[in-house]
This record gives C-alpha cells, sequence and structure tokens, in this order.
C-alpha cells in the first residue's frame, strides 16, 4: 500500500478545497489583451533589419547558436539591447542561478521603460521558480501563467493530488520556447532557462540549439505569443496571489562555472549577439515557416481539426525527404502513425538516423520506456539509432567544454530534423506523444542548404563513435531479434551485448515501465 495515508476526513477536505476552484485560476483577473509592437520600426534593430531584408527579397535572416554559454549571453544581451519591447515564452524558467541572472535583466530592461511580457508554463515548477512571476508587480511587467494549477506551493503530495482531481485539465501543457525583441528579432528552439540548459550544473547538462531570427519572420513568431497571451487559458500572476511577497533583488548573483567558463564575462563581451547587430557575423537569408500549435490545441484535437496543428507540417516533411532524414529528439515514442511514416520513408529509399538519449543518459525513465518499445521494429525497418552517452570523449557538436564533460551527466535536449541536407526543423517538438497530442509547440521550418548542411555536421559528430552508442541488429537470426549497442572506448570498437545504463536498477525499472500502458502520456 501507499508509505503513508491521509485520515478519511483529510482527504475529503483535500478534494473539496481543490475541486471546488478546478477552474477558478483561469477565470481569475481582468486579463487586459496587449499585442506586439504594431511598428517595429520605430525602433533602431527595427528599422536596421526592415531594410536589410529589403535588400534580400523580403527573407529573413537567421544565425545557429549552439553552445549553452552563447545561448545565455544572447537572452541577456538580447534583453539589454531592447528599446521598446520584450516578450519572453517559456516552459520552464528556473529560479537558479542563470534563472536569476535574466530576471534581473528584465527587471532592469523595465526599469529604463521597456514593456516586458513574460509568459510561463506551470507544469515543471520547483521551489524558487515563482521569483520570475513575483516581477508582476513592476508597472512595465506583466507575468502570466499557462494553464496553472490551483495549489500554488510545493508540497509534493497536494500538488501530486491537484494534478490527479484535474487531470484532463492539468495535463495538458505549453511546451514553446521563445524571446522577441521589439518585434524585431527573436530567439527561438529548444532551450528552457535554468542551469541545465545552458550547460553549467556539473550535476546536469541538457544540449540544445538556438537560432537567432531578423527580419518579417519575427512578427509571425510574435503573433504566435500573442495569440498565447490572450487567450483564455493563462491567468495573470498577480491573480494567483504571485506578487503577495513582492520581488527582492539578490545581493549577488554567481553563475556555476563547472565547465570552466567565465559566463559573466561572456554576456558582458557582447558576443554572439552585438556582433550579429553589427554584422561582423553574418546572417543567412532564406525562406522559412513558422510552425505552430493553437493555444486551444487540446479542443482542436478533441474535434478532429488537425489543420491547425504544427505536427502536419513537420511529418509532411518527414514524409517527402528522398535521400537522407536526420532526426534529433530527446524523446523518441512515436504514434503509430508515426510509425508507419519512417518505414514508408525507409520504403522509398532514404537513408534514416535517428539520434536521442541512451538509458544511461536519460532524463525521464518513462519516455524513455517508450522509445524502449519502438526501437527494435524500427531497427528491423532499417532505421539507424544512435544514443548520446552521459560521458562524451568527444565533445564536437556537444555545445560545451571537455571539462564540464568529464562529471559525465551529460543529456540531449535538441529537437532537429534535417531533410536531405538541403532545410530543417529547429523549435519544441519531440518525435513522441505529448508533443503530438498533449502539448502545444512551436518550431521554424528553414530552407537554407548552408543552414541545413552546418545542423547536419553538429549531427555527425554527436552520432560518432566517441559520443555515442549505434544501436545494432545482433547476429542470431530473425526468430529471436535483438540489439547491441556499438561504441569506442579507450581508443577501441567495441560492442556490447546488454544496453548501456547507469545501474541495473536504473534498467530494471525501465523495463517495468515500458509493460504499463503509457504511451499515449509520453
Amino acid at each position: 500500500m501507499h508509505a503513508f495515508s491521509l485520515r478519511p476526513w483529510l482527504l475529503t477536505l483535500l478534494v473539496f478545497t481543490l475541486g471546488g476552484c478546478a477552474t477558478a485560476s483561469l477565470r481569475s483577473g481582468d486579463r487586459p489583451p496587449s499585442s506586439a509592437l504594431a511598428d517595429p520600426a520605430v525602433t533602431r534593430l527595427g528599422r536596421q533589419f526592415l531594410q536589410l531584408s529589403k535588400v534580400h527579397d523580403g527573407l529573413s535572416g537567421f544565425h545557429l547558436i549552439e553552445d549553452g554559454v552563447d545561448g545565455l549571453a544572447a537572452r541577456i544581451q538580447m534583453v539589454r539591447g531592447a528599446e521598446r519591447t520584450l516578450d519572453l515564452q517559456y516552459f520552464i524558467f528556473r529560479g537558479d542561478e542563470t534563472g536569476t541572472l535574466l530576471t534581473e535583466e528584465l527587471r532592469h530592461a523595465a526599469d529604463r521603460g521597456v514593456r516586458v511580457r513574460v509568459l510561463v508554463d506551470d507544469g515543471d515548477t520547483e521551489a524558487g521558480d515563482e521569483r520570475i512571476l513575483q516581477l508582476d508587480g513592476h508597472p512595465n511587467i506583466e507575468v502570466r501563467v499557462f494553464n496553472p494549477f490551483d495549489y500554488r506551493n510545493h508540497n509534493t503530495l497536494l500538488r501530486n493530488l491537484d494534478f490527479l482531481l484535474h487531470k484532463s485539465r492539468l495535463d495538458y501543457r505549453m511546451h514553446n520556447k521563445l524571446l522577441v525583441v521589439d518585434n524585431a528579432v527573436a530567439l527561438a528552439g529548444g532551450r528552457n532557462v535554468g542551469n541545465q540548459y545552458f550547460q553549467v550544473d556539473p550535476e546536469s547538462q541538457f544540449a540544445d540549439a538556438d537560432v537567432f531570427v531578423a527580419g518579417p519572420l519575427v512578427q509571425t513568431l510574435s503573433k504566435s505569443f500573442d495569440q498565447f497571451w490572450n487567450s483564455d487559458m493563462v491567468a495573470q500572476a498577480r491573480a494567483l496571489g504571485a506578487t503577495a511577497r513582492p520581488y527582492s533583488p539578490p545581493p549577488t548573483i554567481t553563475v556555476k562555472r563547472g565547465s570552466g567558463i567565465d559566463y559573466m564575462a561572456r554576456a558582458d563581451s557582447g558576443k554572439p549577439y552585438e556582433s550579429l547587430v553589427s554584422g561582423q557575423l553574418a546572417l543567412i537569408w532564406a525562406p522559412a515557416d513558422v510552425v505552430y500549435d493553437s493555444p486551444d490545441k487540446k479542443s482542436i484535437e478533441a474535434r478532429e481539426e488537425r489543420g491547425r496543428l504544427m505536427s502536419q507540417a513537420v511529418e509532411r516533411r518527414i514524409g517527402h525527404s528522398d535521400a537522407e532524414l536526420l532526426m534529433v529528439t530527446p524523446y523518441f515514442a512515436p504514434s503509430n502513425g508515426e510509425l508507419i511514416l519512417l518505414k514508408k520513408v525507409r520504403a522509398q529509399g532514404a537513408s534514416v538516423k535517428v539520434l536521442t538519449n541512451s538509458l544511461e543518459s536519460a532524463p525521464s525513465l518513462a519516455a524513455q520506456s517508450g522509445y524502449d518499445n519502438a526501437r527494435l521494429p524500427l531497427a528491423q525497418a532499417g532505421v539507424q539509432f544512435y544514443e548520446i552517452r552521459s560521458r562524451l570523449d568527444s565533445t564536437r557538436g556537444s555545445g560545451q567544454t571537455r571539462q564540464i564533460s568529464r562529471y559525465g551527466n551529460y543529456t540531449l535536449h535538441a529537437k532537429l530534423y534535417v531533410f536531405d541536407r538541403q532545410r530543417f526543423f529547429i523549435g519544441s517538438w519531440n518525435f513522441d506523444e505529448r508533443s503530438l497530442h498533449i502539448n502545444t509547440e512551436i518550431g521554424l521550418v528553414i530552407d537554407n542548404a548552408a543552414l541545413a548542411g552546418e545542423v547536419a555536421q553538429r549531427i555527425d559528430a554527436m552520432m560518432s563513435p566517441q559520443a555515442a552508442y549505434h544501436v545494432v541488429l545482433a547476429e542470431n537470426g530473425a526468430t529471436d531479434p535483438k540489439l547491441a549497442w556499438e561504441t569506442e572506448i579507450d581508443h577501441h570498437m567495441v560492442r556490447l551485448s546488454r544496453e548501456p545504463s547507469r545501474s541495473w536498477w536504473q534498467k530494471l525499472r525501465e523495463k517495468f515501465l515500458a509493460l504499463l500502458p503509457l504511451h499515449a502520456e509520453l
């Protein structure tokens, strides 16, 4: 049974208390509508990139940011460079050192008159993350929360109870990641805000990617932000009691330096952002599309109106891969339709290579169990799987230094799909059921061979035997197919017949989860 139990009367009280206000948080507050800066040309950035876009036939400019340190530096520098507006949308906004550093930069921007809008999800919050919500008390800052829990503290039991009582509502999350400055430049991709995502924490590094965007496509990104900001799924932070405790600036902020990099010095250097704005670091101008789910995705799914969901756009491009499909996804738990899609791509003669997390690097054993069930049948269809190691002997393409990689806590978090090395997707969309049905997502499909080649080179490096396990079919016949894992250890190629893991207990738990009917939630 349970490790502990509640008295029946106490449980009844909790159910009554939480159940009675199941949707009150979404009705609270006026939620006055607002929108992105109508005319970006009133700002320096807007004027500059409007002119540059005209020179480049109305296209938008792009630059990939792979390293965690540059991901943090770019965000700080973009906030510092804002003149009129800042819009931020994140699934996770941690209250740790890097999150607090960015929170302080937002406060400083508001102090000089910049209008700041921050939209965060409430599904994976931890104690301390409420710091960003407390900024809502600033006259130039408004913070909103997507689909908030009714229980607003951090007791795990009560939070889980809230989820169980309202699962049909609370299982629906906003997974988007976006930063827009003056409706003129933006940063999109898969990276959340927090130490893990900027690869500064020796205990955990999540490798990801951002794309810097300048030009007219930014206004489409802003349109997506406004749809979420003004939707019925959000609540004002002040209506949730977030400003009852005023925001207090920290006396000092010291960023962890397990990577050996001085993150503060990098942020103060102005690179990479000032180099992009000044033209010292050239942008690549290319055709591209923004693909994103509507904030009411769940109701759209219920009515089977899939035309308004981003999955069709991405899956269509996957299906049109003629020679090669490269996929980077930390969570790989495809639907039946997506299994058929990948087998179809293989039947067309295209090479399909998937880079995902190994069991030893997996941040979620439940998600890993979904991958476990899909891996063998796809491998038999010719799909090649590469699983990132938790300790990298080669850090090429990893986004971090060898110094921090020695801690052995590396995890893949990027979502990148390259189609025939001619175009690619970057964004928040995992190749799993949760991204398909439960989370809202956003991304860009960029049609440019040079950028696609740059992404492909990074993937190739991360698939090397010094950084990943190559999953192969063992030669024991079709009657009892098994897998093996090839990698390089101490400069020698080895083949492992047992799946690499951190411990037998980790492997046992994952195998148990693979037996449960969890696939629709993964």
